[in-house]
């Protein structure tokens, strides 16, 4: 029984060093800053997008710039970083620019649905 109970433990331990592996700071660091200005803007208030966005932008290259973690596909997770990079860039020149709400919107939800497309597509079972 007391072995049964030592394995049991060894392999808990095992599976949450391998999700410890797994995680990646700037996907976390990015998901941070998109979370807070994405979901208000579903609801009509880009006050935070608009407070936010450099911050994003930042985030996002930061995030492109650095390397890999194992358990992420990098031959598809650089063009996509890529694409959300840009998807970034342009809120932010839309931000600057003053365009109305519903541009931003649009603009911030096509961004989201990238960040989205990164996490779905570069790690096998992985959904938010």
């Amino acid at each position: 029984m007391k072995k049964l109970l030592v394995l049991a433990l060894a392999a808990i331990v095992g599976l949450s060093a391998t999700a410890q592996e797994a995680s990646w700071k700037q996907m976390e660091d990015f998901h941070g800053v998109m979370s807070k200005t994405f979901h208000p803007a579903e609801e009509g208030n880009l006050k935070p997008l608009k407070a936010n966005i450099t911050d994003l932008v930042a985030k996002a290259k930061a995030w492109e710039s650095g390397a890999v973690p194992a358990g992420y596909d990098a031959k598809v997770a650089k063009p996509i970083l890529k694409q959300l990079v840009a998807k970034c860039t342009a809120v932010e020149a839309a931000v600057k620019a003053k365009k109305s709400d519903k541009e931003l919107t649009t603009l911030i939800t096509a961004t989201h649905d990238v960040f989205h497309e990164i996490k779905e597509k570069c790690k096998p079972g992985e959904k938010h």
